[in-house]
């Protein structure tokens, strides 16, 4: 399934925002106003609170499970940036199959929540497990690699510490996304809008919402891989 050979369809009135973002861009923020702007639901950092539920663990050992995820994901876009993946790919291990039950839980998550509809779902694999819907509309955010730095140096108080965390992170999502998905991130073709966040917060924010609200029963259109 080439990246570049996709169909358009019609969508449906839009009830799933779904926001994708680079690391230290201000994703977060804007998701909690641009949830609070609709009226709907926010799942962040509460999908590790529902996938718990559905683990039947409690939330600090999904947090653990999610941690070591994220170890594993980091040390795969190592290896998936130095140019090697396929060949350097890891043999499978418990470590990667734990990885990848956490995943199909996420994905399960996801989709229960996607089925209740008005609510915006930040990242997680999101825009590719729910693909095939033709009810959401997904956003891709962005910034310079400066900017990024600069403010997550605010947050964490050490510049050395942003640029590895603005590098890392976005490393092992491109891994994740290429490991199970076989697809380079982000893919545009499956974004409605793509900002860059350095025109400010209130302003994405703004151009989000407008868009959700704007996007009717027979406007706009969805893009299904294929």
């Amino acid at each position: 399934m080439p990246c570049g050979h996709y169909s358009l369809r019609s969508a449906q009135v839009k009830r799933i925002l779904i926001i994708e973002r680079e690391y230290g861009c201000g994703a977060g923020e804007i998701a909690e106003q641009a949830a609070e702007r609709l009226g709907w639901r926010l799942f962040d950092r509460e999908l590790t609170g529902e996938i718990a539920k559905l683990a039947k663990v409690d939330p600090r050992e999904c947090e653990r499970r999610e941690e070591r995820l994220d170890s594993w994901l980091y040390r795969l876009g190592k290896i998936f940036w130095r140019g090697s993946y396929e060949q350097a790919l890891p043999v499978p291990g418990p470590e990667i199959m734990d990885a990848d039950r956490m995943v199909q839980l996420v994905e399960e998550v996801v989709r229960r929540v996607a089925q209740s509809g008005q609510c915006v779902l930040v990242g997680r694999g999101a825009p590719y497990f729910l693909r095939n819907r033709s009810d959401t509309f997904c956003v891709f955010l962005f910034a310079p690699r400066a900017f990024k730095i600069a403010r997550m140096e605010k947050l964490v108080g050490s510049r050395a510490k942003a640029e590895s965390l603005v590098e890392s992170v976005d490393q092992g999502r491109a891994a994740f996304i290429k490991h199970y998905f076989g697809r380079d991130w982000p893919n545009r073709h499956l974004y409605h809008l793509m900002i860059n966040t350095v025109i400010g917060i209130p302003e994405t924010v703004d151009l989000i919402v407008n868009a959700v609200q704007t996007v009717g029963p027979n406007e706009g259109t969805q893009v299904e891989l294929d």
